[in-house]
């Protein structure tokens, strides 16, 4: 028995290729991210949930090895209180589809008496409503590794923009560069784009803080970083004018907070 359904794939289509946000060669090569969003039942208890995600990490997820890395990300301040998102890392596309195949497997392993793996996810999925929604991203450039060291939970700022695909933004990568990656309260960082899933503008980055304080600490370091970067306001209007055209200008803010126990 699976956790979830399994997703229908299509072609993949790399869009970000065809984007107005230009990388270069050298950057790294590009991971997929399924993030998968589930609604908790409400009536459930929050503690037995923690305890029974744990013990489908400790024995699936954390075993799998096609899965370079997962997070689950609570509701914080979203507008549904009901979301948790199940994310994972993998390094192809094929991937995705193979994992599905070892996690059958160690399935099997983890719970090999067939009426105790039922009753388990009878009660796993009793956690969550039967909705769900699947989008698979693919990682574009510079990310900002890190690696947690506290079992505390950790702030993650999701900014979702729209991209105008009109082929005329740039500058991005020298923003990550000179800003993202020189802003101390930024912990790690994490740009997305869309590869499979509702809207093919979207660009998704990940930022993850120590705490709601240095979300907006960060802020303030970004204008004077920025300032730094370009001391000349006529410098400054030129290169933003220029990043901006790869966007919209329209975007959404989602704060969730991750579980230190479940990440990989």
């Amino acid at each position: 028995m699976k956790k979830k359904s399994n997703l229908v794939y299509g072609l993949l289509i790399l869009t970000f290729l065809l984007s107005g946000i230009s990388y270069a060669q050298e950057d790294p090569k590009p991971v997929f991210i399924t993030v998968t969003t589930l609604h908790r039942n409400l009536d459930s208890d929050g503690k037995d949930w923690k305890k029974t995600e744990q013990e489908y990490f400790d024995k699936v997820t954390s075993k799998n090895d096609l899965i370079i890395g997962s997070e689950i990300l609570n509701h914080y301040y979203t507008e549904n209180s009901s979301e948790i998102l199940h994310v994972s890392a993998y390094k192809t596309w094929e991937d995705i589809e193979k994992s599905n195949d070892v996690t059958s497997e160690l399935i099997k392993k983890g719970w090999p008496d067939e009426k105790a793996r039922n009753a388990f996810f009878e009660k796993y999925n009793s956690y969550y409503s039967p909705m769900h929604s699947d989008e698979i991203y693919t990682s574009v450039l510079s990310t900002k590794e890190f690696k947690p060291d506290s079992k505390e939970p950790m702030i993650v700022y999701v900014r979702k923009s729209q991209m105008s695909l009109n082929g005329k933004g740039k500058g991005m990568k020298e923003f990550i560069e000179k800003i993202t990656m020189n802003n101390p309260y930024i912990k790690g960082y994490y740009p997305h784009r869309h590869a499979w899933g509702a809207d093919s503008r979207d660009f998704l980055e990940a930022y993850y803080f120590n705490s709601l304080s240095d979300l907006e600490k960060s802020q303030d370091k970004d204008d004077e970083l920025i300032k730094v970067a370009w001391p000349k306001e006529e410098d400054r209007k030129a290169f933003f004018d220029g990043l901006n055209n790869a966007f919209t200008g329209i975007h959404g803010d989602f704060i969730y907070h991750n579980v230190p126990s479940l990440s990989k």
